[in-house]
């Protein structure tokens, strides 16, 4: 039997978006990005609590700053897995919250917290062996 390459037939590589149609893979690339961002994990995690206002994400979400928190919800917003509510009192309050979407998304980002703070040590442990090697050809045959 020839190769595939050899005989001229087209194939469909398997991967992970194999199973969807390929029309639909720039978008699921799209949403993949949005759904593994840092701080889209953080913002979507802090929020299975409840609703929460802007000041409260602030805080929950170490690190992020104030233009990339706005640009986070603006995002998540437009994918549909979060709401933005604005209450008409003074001062003026929003509030941000998951939607049923969001909170399918949670599982999985959930599921991938746990699974990182579980390999915390044992990553944290590869990282400084493989940054203590010298090369990352040496690292490779000191872990086999």
């Amino acid at each position: 039997m020839e190769p595939l390459a050899l005989t001229g037939q087209a194939h469909a590589l398997a991967g992970p978006c194999s199973r969807w149609p390929a029309e639909h893979g720039e978008t699921i690339r799209q949403i993949i990005e949005r759904a593994g961002n840092k701080w889209a994990v953080l913002v979507v995690s802090s929020l299975q609590i409840g609703p929460l206002r802007y000041t409260d994400l602030l805080r929950s979400t170490p690190g992020i700053s104030q233009r990339m928190l706005t640009h986070t919800l603006r995002q998540l917003q437009r994918d549909g897995l979060i709401t933005r509510t604005a209450y008409a009192e003074v001062p003026p309050r929003v509030e941000y919250a998951l939607t049923e979407l969001g909170a399918t998304l949670l599982t999985a980002i959930t599921t991938l917290i746990d699974w990182a703070g579980s390999h915390h040590d044992e990553i944290q442990e590869n990282r400084t062996r493989f940054d203590n090697s010298g090369t990352p050809s040496e690292a490779a045959v000191q872990t086999r």
